[in-house]
């Protein structure tokens, strides 16, 4: 915000009655009637002046210079790095804003806006965070002086209308019959981890997947920060972790809440996240007759996700890793993992099917996988049948193994998924 347009906000706030809650209404006409006086003095254009009541506006009542960015449907994410320096993510370009905030001062006063809306806090005792906007946006907070150069903010963007699986094969992350193929596991009650690297689309793709979820079911999701935005689900229960509170509230873990839930009834549960000790009670909740859970967790690749799975377990309990791989071959049934390419695309790139435990290893069976056949500017390529699907008990019990049988026929005599 420049120099003039602090002495404006300066004004206004000047000629607010502290004593009672200003409108927005009230607040825009305050705004208007400084602009005018600053016009009489100094020719403003009237796109200057909307640039100025916007920002102004923004400044006191959103969260000023990055309200423009959040408002901005082509961008994807944005990174603040200090009071001087904001990035942008856009078209899968990171771009640097030519704007700032006028000081630590008003970066603070931003951070603990974001948070207070949801009743975190973050302060010099616990400067790490997340939380999320209004829109559900994805927000991580680190502050000064554990962040060297400045308090840092992190939002990941996720757009006002959740993505359909019917979307998603029309952005090309893949075809309609591979979004039919999943959403006939998805229905049948299949147990399914989604794996990806950083941006990858794991949240969005499983947000996509729970479109398959049976209407008449009981659905509770379980997440640090509520993401996820499940339609179609009249039953549906949201639950979200909470930090330890000054005031003395006690912290709610996610394994406090994949707890809770077990005793809510569910027929399905989804996990936003799998990060740590959290992972032992999802694999739990999945082994005791949770069919068609669903969670997500960052790796490299499928066989990586296992590995990682495994150390997460650790953290919960001393396990033998003989009994850790048991667990997992045991609640997992497919694995799919997503991938971020070079030109920026993301796709799924495989779907595996976990075989259990075979001298010691995790068997996985590669049902598909994406194949390039064009590397030009726009990656190209096709999904190929690798196996067919060897455990259809859940297929059978659902009715639809004949019709799973044919469709698979198909995406193996075309060549593709």
């Amino acid at each position: 915000m420049s120099e003039e347009l602090t002495v404006l906000r300066e004004e206004i706030f000047g000629k607010m009655d502290m004593s009672r809650v200003i409108t927005d209404g009230e607040l825009e006409e305050l705004i208007e009637q400084a602009l005018l006086q600053r016009s009489r003095k100094s020719a403003l254009s009237l796109d200057q002046r909307e640039q100025y009541r916007r920002e102004i506006f923004n400044s006191m009542r959103k969260l000023d210079v990055l309200q423009e960015l959040l408002e901005n449907e082509e961008v994807t994410e944005v990174m603040v790095n200090g009071q001087k320096h904001i990035f942008y993510e856009k078209e899968g370009t990171l771009q640097e804003w030519d704007k700032q905030f006028t000081s630590e001062e008003r970066l603070s006063d931003v951070i603990q806006q974001m948070v207070g809306r949801n009743n975190r806090r973050v302060n010099a005792s616990t400067p790490i965070a997340d939380t999320r906007l209004a829109d559900g946006s994805r927000v991580n907070i680190v502050l000064a002086p554990v962040a060297v150069d400045g308090s840092c903010i992190s939002i990941r963007k996720f757009p006002k209308e959740a993505l359909t699986m019917k979307r998603l094969v029309g952005l090309g992350a893949l075809t309609e019959e591979l979004a039919e193929y999943l959403g006939f596991l998805v229905r049948s009650g299949y147990n399914i981890f989604i794996s990806g690297g950083t941006g990858s689309g794991k949240t969005t793709f499983l947000n996509a997947l729970s479109g398959y979820i049976p209407e008449e079911e009981r659905l509770i999701t379980i997440e640090d920060a509520a993401e996820l935005q499940i339609i179609g689900i009249p039953n549906l229960v949201r639950l979200e972790t909470r930090n330890k509170g000054s005031e003395g509230t006690e912290e709610i873990s996610i394994r406090d809440l994949i707890r809770a839930a077990l005793r809510m009834r569910p027929d399905r549960i989804i996990v936003g996240e799998c990060r740590g000790a959290e992972t032992l009670d999802m694999l739990q909740a999945m082994n005791t007759g949770h069919d068609g859970s669903l969670s997500t967790g960052h790796a490299n690749s499928g066989r990586d996700m296992l590995n990682r799975l495994e150390t997460m377990v650790l953290l919960g309990m001393e396990l033998p890793v003989g009994a850790i791989r048991g667990q997992i071959a045991a609640g997992i049934d497919i694995l799919i993992h997503l991938g971020r390419l070079r030109d920026r695309s993301r796709k799924v790139l495989e779907v595996a099917e976990l075989d259990g435990v075979s001298e010691g290893e995790i068997h996985l069976r590669q049902l598909c996988s994406f194949e390039e056949t064009e590397s030009k500017e726009k990656i190209r390529g096709k999904w190929c049948i690798r196996e067919n699907l060897k455990h259809r008990e859940k297929l059978r019990a659902a009715g639809l193994e004949q019709e799973f049988g044919q469709l698979e026929q198909r995406m193996r005599k075309e060549g593709k998924g």
